[in-house]
């Protein structure tokens, strides 16, 4: 049955691409908006523009695929048996994207991951209203203050940070010039609103707020059905010349109480690294292998800074996060988790169609047990973008966990090996 509804799904998504391709003669533009292939590449909010192109109600139907051959050895102190791993192809991942121009300055966003790690099953990721004008109120309606602001609404990936902006998101990897994300991988889809206020000399400021819950429910725990957590970005992006490029943010996501904290485990689509790490005995697939949750609980506050320099093909990418939080029924004092890393990438050749990169990536962690643990993981990798659609990429990693407890499944933990990609995204 589920074989039936993946194939009426494409079915139906290429007879709508043939006929909305017959009713426009570029179905790739639309206004405000990120495109999925290389000129996407470095590109975080969208751009602020006022002028438009909007003609009539259009649709632009896109997706991303990608596919990974791995090469992984993972070893542990021997207290717990580890799952054997060999050389092979991951599972295939798809998504689907849809990108409609409601009206003039109006634009919706919706993804639906076709095929992911963890649900082999289609199932939409989130989705949001983006609005760039006021003029469905009227013509001209408060024109002057939204040249310079940008309202988000929706069941959204949310803007904490930069990092979430070069991560893959199950198969539109195309950002990424690494095969994995970092370690403590911060990204949510949470309902909510951002407002942005751009400046227009480079400086610019968010500030928005969601119900803190990855899974909606209007269940009750503790006698409220959720809570609420807050999210800021302030920053400045700046071509100062033709070759130099300077962007450095800074952002907050901050809950007073939550029934979960979601910010570091809310990636369903699953981590790149497959069966690292993991329990022989598990009856399960740890679909977030690689990564690491402080596990909080109830309440957080998180901030990550994050600088960009990109001068000629040489860009530099860092993120420095700091956070804090705690588990209100077994935790009566706040934990401290810190995450560095750093990245330089080179991009040469015509259009920077080469690249070679590295990244250094650090967590250190307190945790509920009263452990003081690190982790560090090492990339080396390189990519070519055959055309702006097609990206092949290709990653040597080395991650090592210290001080776990003995006994732990990850004490003296680590994986190394080679992994190669193949990406398309349209």
């Amino acid at each position: 049955m589920k074989s039936v509804f993946k194939l009426a799904t494409l079915a139906i998504a290429i007879m709508m691409a043939s006929t909305i391709g017959a009713q426009t003669t570029n179905p790739r533009d639309l206004d405000n908006y990120r495109q999925p292939d290389q000129r996407g590449i470095n590109v975080f909010e969208p751009q602020k523009d006022t002028l438009t192109t909007f003609d009539n109600l259009h649709v632009r139907i896109g997706g991303s695929f990608a596919l990974q051959y791995q090469a992984l050895n993972n070893e542990n102190s021997g207290a717990v048996a580890l799952q054997e791993i060999g050389s092979n192809f991951n599972l295939a991942t798809a998504n689907l994207d849809l990108d409609v121009a409601l009206f003039d300055g109006v634009n919706m966003h919706l993804r639906t991951y076709l095929s992911s790690r963890h649900h082999h099953e289609p199932y939409v990721k989130g989705g949001y209203f983006q609005v760039d004008k006021l003029d469905f109120i009227s013509k001209g309606f408060m024109e002057d203050l939204m040249k310079k602001v940008t309202i988000k609404i929706g069941h959204m990936e949310n803007n904490y940070g930069d990092a979430h902006f070069r991560r893959s998101d199950n198969a539109q990897a195309i950002y990424n010039p690494f095969i994995g994300n970092l370690i403590m991988d911060s990204f949510t889809t949470e309902v909510g609103a951002e407002v942005y206020y751009n400046t227009g000399n480079g400086f610019f400021g968010m500030l928005g707020f969601t119900n803190g819950k990855l899974n909606q429910s209007v269940e009750e725990s503790n006698g409220t059905s959720g809570g609420a957590a807050l999210l800021a970005k302030v920053g400045y992006d700046k071509q100062i010349s033709e070759d130099l490029r300077f962007r450095l943010t800074g952002s907050l996501y901050n809950t007073g109480y939550a029934q979960n904290v979601y910010l570091y485990s809310a990636d369903r689509a699953g981590a790149r690294y497959y069966s690292v790490m993991q329990d022989a005995s598990a009856t399960s697939d740890n679909f977030r292998a690689g990564r690491f949750d402080p596990s909080y609980g109830n309440q957080i506050t998180a901030v990550m800074i994050n600088p960009f320099v990109k001068y000629g093909g040489l860009e530099f990418f860092g993120t420095v996060e700091l956070t804090s939080g705690r588990r209100l029924a077994t935790e009566t004092e706040r934990r401290n988790t810190e995450q560095y890393a750093g990245e330089v990438i080179y991009r040469f050749g015509p259009q920077e169609k080469v690249f070679v990169g590295t990244r250094y990536n650090m967590v250190n962690s307190e945790l509920a047990s009263g452990d003081d643990v690190s982790i560090n993981r090492f990339q080396l990798g390189a990519g070519w973008f055959m055309t702006k659609n097609v990206l092949m990429k290709a990653e040597y990693v080395n991650q090592q966990y210290n001080d776990f407890a003995a006994g732990d499944i990850l004490e003296d933990g680590q994986f190394d090996g080679v992994m190669l990609e193949a990406v398309i995204s349209f």
